[in-house]
């Protein structure tokens, strides 16, 4: 019996030193961009219970895990899940069931001929559509309800402008919402045509016609969260930052999480609503694995190609108009103060180099120095050399959306001048104040895909490569700047670096596998890169 003893030491050890610990996937033979400090690159990935367990090269991690499944990805790309950090993902999907699209027409006729199937395609009692604009048609003006009228005289009509800060109708929707030639609003304006309302609203004016239309159903607006996951997830994203809704559309995204059938992370900012205030504000965040509320989203101006952006100085293209302040200053303290006391983060809209200011003065006189709130200022698109460094002297996130630059280049410098466009669209120039910010789309003001953010970010052309060499190119980011910008930035916008945003190990599973390298890709191969798969959590959800 004693020879037994060495014998069977030496089996316990040799079985210990084979054992595999077990977890639900390892993947191998990547080119896998961890996107942590480093920015590490791997070969294999262990995954359990939705979380991330280790990664190393392929040896380490067959010889390690032994996975309930394997992916063997034969020298394809994986990154983090994208982190849209600003778009409107509850109002995408809601436009998928109701919203005529109209992005990308060449002229008001092509819009009219969408319009005739609209009833067929979607019923409902208005003609609704989305995504026009005048500056892709010849000429560049302005539209009015003229046509409209004639096509639809008894029918009311809303089309809404593709940066959602201008809303065309025909004179049966003006009828009902009673505006006429003296309609006032404060922050918003009704544009006129020989002395009557031409059928174009901005901004706040909006609302005069909006708050007619008949409000979306449960049922549609489940539908609509649904089609926009699908679509998101087939472009790679997997969090999304939802940019202003109310409490019954965060619990209905709740429930349906809970449920299982809405996987998407996603984190939910309020719209300035008392309900809102009550429900959530004042009862501090609220957290779960796929939601998180914390964050109050307001507007300081218009948009720069409805001229409704707030500019220190006159537009060059339209002297006597420097665009729409859209609340009252007592408005915009009243908001900071609640935002302040109740630990939430505030995130105001802003595009012209006043509305900038506005924000950045506003902030300052509760942030006062630097601090770790992370407050944001969505858009921080013109920016006026004197304001740049109030970004990093109170720690002010700018969060930014590369593909407007790409959009607004034809005709952003007619707007501003020559001197003025030196601070527009300036990210390289914005990222140096705090040393990170994070970058979206504004979807549906722009196309949804990912890959079109980190081509405009750093290449700044056309998808057709105007101009060449790029468009005021010293401001575009390099390459690992704008993969961080839309993962573990994005991820820190919202407080949630330490869950996502990096393959690490006790970080969510989150990731996309690409055929494409887009550390090496030419502009071409950019825009023709395909997503393989995308993962949440350890489950493929693409």
């Amino acid at each position: 019996m004693k020879k037994l003893v060495p014998v069977l030491v030496i089996l316990f050890f040799m079985i210990s030193c084979t054992t595999k610990e077990k977890v639900d996937l390892v993947l191998t033979n990547a080119t896998l961009y961890s996107i942590d400090e480093d920015f590490t690159t791997a070969e294999a990935m262990a995954v359990n219970q939705g979380k991330i367990v280790a990664i190393g090269t392929s040896e380490e991690i067959r010889s390690k895990y032994e996975g309930q499944a394997t992916l063997d990805l034969k020298g394809k790309f994986v990154y983090p899940g994208f982190n849209d950090a600003h778009c409107h993902f509850n109002g995408y999907g809601s436009n998928l069931t109701q919203y005529a699209d109209l992005r990308g027409t060449q002229s008001p006729e092509e819009i009219y001929e969408r319009l005739k199937t609209h009833p067929e395609k979607y019923g409902g009692e208005w003609i609704l559509g989305r995504s026009w604009d005048q500056n892709d048609w010849e000429g560049k003006q302005f539209p009015d309800k003229t046509k409209l009228d004639e096509l639809f005289p008894n029918t009311p009509v809303y089309l809404v402008r593709v940066d959602g800060h201008a809303g065309w109708c025909n004179s049966k929707a003006l009828e009902m919402a009673g505006v006429t030639a003296s309609s006032k609003v404060t922050g918003g304006e009704v544009l006129l045509k020989n002395g009557e309302p031409s059928g174009i609203l901005i901004d706040n004016a909006m609302g005069l016609v909006f708050r007619l239309v008949p409000e979306i159903t449960p049922e549609q607006q489940e539908k609509g969260l649904l089609a926009a996951q699908k679509n998101c997830f087939e472009a790679g994203l997997t969090s999304v930052t939802d940019c202003g809704l109310g409490k019954n559309t965060i619990l209905l995204m709740d429930e349906m999480q809970k449920a299982g059938v809405l996987k998407m992370r996603i984190n939910a900012m309020l719209d300035p609503t008392q309900e809102n205030f009550e429900y959530f504000v004042k009862k501090g965040a609220y957290k779960t694995d796929r939601l998180l509320v914390n964050t109050i989203k307001i507007y300081a101006d218009g948009a720069l190609g409805s001229r409704g952006a707030l500019l220190l100085e006159d537009y060059s293209d339209d002297p006597g108009n420097s665009g729409l302040q859209i609340e009252p200053q007592e408005f915009y303290d009243s908001i900071c103060r609640l935002a302040y006391d109740n630990n939430y983060m505030v995130a105001t809209h802003a595009i012209g180099d006043g509305g900038n200011r506005l924000v950045l003065d506003t902030y300052a006189k509760y942030l006062k120095g630097k601090n770790d709130r992370r407050w944001r200022i969505e858009h921080s698109q013109i920016v006026t050399p004197d304001d740049f460094e109030k970004f990093g002297q109170y720690s002010i996130v700018p969060s930014i959306q590369a593909t407007h630059c790409t959009s607004d280049m034809p005709w952003a410098e007619d707007r501003l001048g020559p001197e003025r466009i030196k601070g527009a669209y300036a990210y390289q120039t914005l990222l140096q104040q705090n040393g990170w910010l994070p970058n979206g789309t504004d979807f549906p003001v722009e196309n949804i895909e990912p890959l079109f953010t980190f081509y405009s970010s750093v290449f700044r052309t056309d998808h057709e490569g105007s101009p060449e060499g790029g468009w005021h190119i010293a401001e575009g980011l390099t390459r690992e700047q704008t993969l961080r910008s839309m993962t573990t930035w994005a991820a820190k916008a919202s407080f949630e670096e330490n869950e996502k945003g990096s393959l690490e190990p006790g970080k969510y599973a989150d990731f996309v596998v690409l055929d494409t390298d887009l550390m090496t890709a030419s502009p071409e191969q950019v825009l023709k890169a395909k997503v393989e798969s995308t993962w949440i959590g350890g489950e493929k959800v693409f």
